[in-house]
């Protein structure tokens, strides 16, 4: 099972790149374009590569996955996968990509940050923008959920994987068999994803336009195939069907099932779907209020909507696009120039981010409303010390440990922050540049703030600084404790893991910790 489900992985990846050689093909004897053989490598290589760990494990019966396995899997399968699906921006030398701009390009698809280093997007290749667009739809669900749910031989005993890669608190299985729960969700996300496209057809956009706008709207990406992003359109219908679809995507997918079994209940009184959208319709209040009294600190017509219809769709697609963590840019993108108060209200619903469960970013909304129902029950406590007061969601006491988790992670969440904000000072970026940046990549937004504002790219960067963002990505997407937890001593040392990676992994260091001894 150890070196098959790598195998099983590599190949389903070579298959999704297939679909774009076949678009490049397609688009080489209509346009000429030449990007054919930069994707056709990597997708046979990918398969190849796939068989022949798929056949090296072929003997591995004990399908048991330990909890330290699963996190080392999700961990590996990131990485690896973003190391092979940037070969096709490497291989395309019109491209002009170094290995860490194609690495970082790559991780920001699979982690739908939407970050890009590209600075002509609209001279590129239908097959490569198109692979650059699947790149996020994969990662959007998940890499592994997907998986599970496309190839039936990769089926798991237990939920460990998904809780490794799914985000949010826990995973909801809608089925008794964790390959059902996938196959549902992949079902659902599917739907909406043709229906977005649909949507999008129906506007300005050619089906090409729609199918990869819709691939990277659902998984609330952000790679679009115009260097303007959405604002390319200058349409009104395409922001608005954009905003829907992106607060569709921020919401659990599980509540999807439960409204499609008629569970219409579970939907609407779901406390922190009720929370998302009270968050939305506040902040798309607010902005509204303070474009039409103009109290941004600029009047400039150019860069701020001017009738009230303008401000208001302005406003609900700049909220839609950032607490989704999608990061479209719309008509009127470059949020930097309408003021302070505007970027950092920006930057706030940045970290707060969609509900768990979504294909969305940031620390996710129920942890936020956990914090604060503890937050109240500890300053009650402050009067009444020996009242018994449980913090509650959706009626059910989420138990200690879980809060503990929660504080744990919005703890670690900041102190990253802080050390990469301290990283890109030493770099020579100012304050505003390196909070925004941060704050973008760990809650996988794409746009940040300054020099990486919405109006620029990350082209300029560093290798070093590169490497740094696309780690930070990773963390934000795989929220940060199925990262962190295999650099532990104690993860290697699980001596009771005896049939698991981790223990072969321990023995390699351990006996050569002895050797040098001796």
């Amino acid at each position: 099972m150890k070196k098959s489900i790598f195998g099983l992985l590599f190949v389903m990846l070579g298959q999704f790149m297939l679909i774009c050689v076949l678009v490049s093909l397609y688009f080489c004897v209509t346009s000429n374009e030449k990007d054919i053989f930069a994707l056709l490598i990597p997708s046979l290589g990918s398969m190849l590569l796939g068989g022949v760990l798929r056949y090296m494990g072929k003997h591995d019966k004990d399908a048991k996955l330990t909890r330290a396995d699963s996190f080392l899997i999700v961990a590996l399968c990131w990485v690896l996968f973003s190391f092979m699906g940037m070969l096709p921006y490497l291989l395309y030398v019109p491209c002009g990509m170094d290995v860490a701009s194609a690495y970082f390009e790559t991780m920001s698809g699979f982690t739908t940050t939407g970050s890009t280093v590209m600075e002509n997007i609209d001279a590129m290749p239908h097959g490569l923008l198109l692979w650059r667009s699947m790149t996020q739809w994969i990662g959007g669900l998940g890499i592994v959920v997907v998986a599970v749910a496309l190839l039936p031989f990769m089926e798991f005993k237990n939920s460990n994987v998904f809780q490794a890669e799914t985000t949010g608190i826990s995973l909801d299985k809608l089925k008794p068999r964790i390959g059902d729960t996938a196959r549902r969700l992949l079902t659902i996300y599917s739907f909406i994803t043709a229906l977005c496209a649909l949507l999008y057809w129906m506007g300005p956009m050619n089906i090409y336009d729609a199918c990869c706008h819709a691939l990277t709207t659902m998984a609330t990406g952000g790679f679009s195939t115009h260097q303007a992003s959405i604002g390319y359109f200058h349409s009104a219908y395409v922001e608005y069907v954009a905003s829907l679809f992106m607060i569709i995507a921020s919401i659990n997918f599980s509540l999807y099932y439960y409204l499609s079994i008629r569970k219409g209940k579970t939907f609407i009184h779901n406390e922190e779907m009720q929370t998302f959208m009270v968050i939305v319709v506040g902040a798309v209040a607010i902005f509204t209020l303070f474009f039409h009294f103009g109290s941004l600190g600029t009047t400039d017509a150019t860069v701020t909507p001017g009738s009230n219809a303008d401000i208001l769709r302005s406003s609900l697609f700049h909220v839609s696009t950032i607490i989704s963590s999608t990061g479209f840019q719309g008509e009127y993108y470059d949020y930097m120039q309408w003021g302070p108060f505007f970027w950092m209200a920006t930057v706030l619903i940045m970290i707060i981010g969609a509900c768990a469960g979504s294909t969305g970013g940031g620390v996710k909304v129920i942890r936020v409303l956990i914090y604060l129902k503890w937050l109240y029950r500890d300053f009650v406590l402050q009067l009444h010390p020996r009242a018994v007061i449980n913090v509650k969601i959706n009626n059910h006491i989420v138990p200690g440990y879980l809060v503990r988790r929660v504080m744990g992670f919005l703890m670690t969440y900041f102190v990253l922050i802080l050390i990469g904000v301290l990283i890109f000072a030493i770099m020579g970026y100012g304050i505003e540049t390196s909070v925004g940046t941060l704050v973008t990549m760990l809650s996988n937004i794409g746009p940040g703030t300054g020099e990486f504002g919405p109006a620029y790219t990350f082209a300029s960067l560093s290798p070093f600084g590169k490497w740094l963002l696309s780690f930070y990505m990773l963390v934000g997407r795989l929220e940060i404790f199925t990262v962190f937890i295999i650099f532990l001593p104690a993860f290697w040392q699980q001596k009771r893991l005896e049939n698991g990676i981790t223990t072969h992994i321990y023995n390699i260091f351990h006996n050569k910790k002895i050797k040098r001894k001796a």
